[in-house]
């Protein structure tokens, strides 16, 4: 991928034919994300077949559900980005998602895709009837800066809420919303 690739941002639904390959490159961007020290429930050491099986085992089927949505980032054919929305709401909340896993490889940052990843993100869940988005992000992190220039408001901060990817140290959370009304 060169620096001038164009991206393109699409709904992820893999055919039966293609699912194992495109299940390899997410799991690809979730570990070179790891590794690269985001904080995305995952800590170190973290394998191809752990990242692979998180896209096969836990999200590939909340797609096919309908519960989950996924969005992916495109460069040459290859999957560089993602973000999921998160519909399984309890009843008394239809009119809310979470939006989770904001992942863009390491090698292709700084040229706006998690930005197009979260407009992009926000008009699925509008598509799905949601209006109100919920997530919660690495305190002091690049994306917390991100999401507040997006317009997301912080709730709080939860303090030592996860494990450090590489060490035991506990990090807090940011939690934030946004009113897409």
């Amino acid at each position: 991928m060169t620096a001038t690739s164009p991206i393109r941002i699409e709904r992820w639904t893999p055919e039966p034919s293609t699912a194992a390959e495109e299940i390899a490159m997410l799991g690809d961007v979730l570990r070179a994300c790891v590794y690269a020290g985001a904080s995305v429930s995952f800590i170190l050491p973290f394998s191809n077949d752990d990242a692979n099986a998180f896209w096969k085992n836990k999200v590939f089927p909340a797609v096919e559900s309908g519960s989950c949505r996924v969005l992916v980032a495109r460069s040459e054919g290859r999957i560089v980005g993602t973000v999921q929305l998160d519909l399984a709401t309890p009843p008394n909340q239809p009119h809310r998602a979470e939006v989770r896993k904001l992942l863009v490889h390491p090698s292709v940052r700084r040229r706006g895709i998690a930005r197009a990843l979260m407009l992009a993100i926000e008009e699925e869940a509008g598509a799905a009837g949601r209006d109100l988005l919920t997530l919660d992000t690495t305190t002091g992190g690049y994306a917390e800066l991100l999401y507040r220039s997006l317009g997301y408001t912080t709730v709080g901060l939860i303090p030592r809420y996860s494990l450090k990817v590489d060490s035991r140290e506990l990090d807090p959370t940011t939690v934030m919303y946004k009113s897409l009304v």
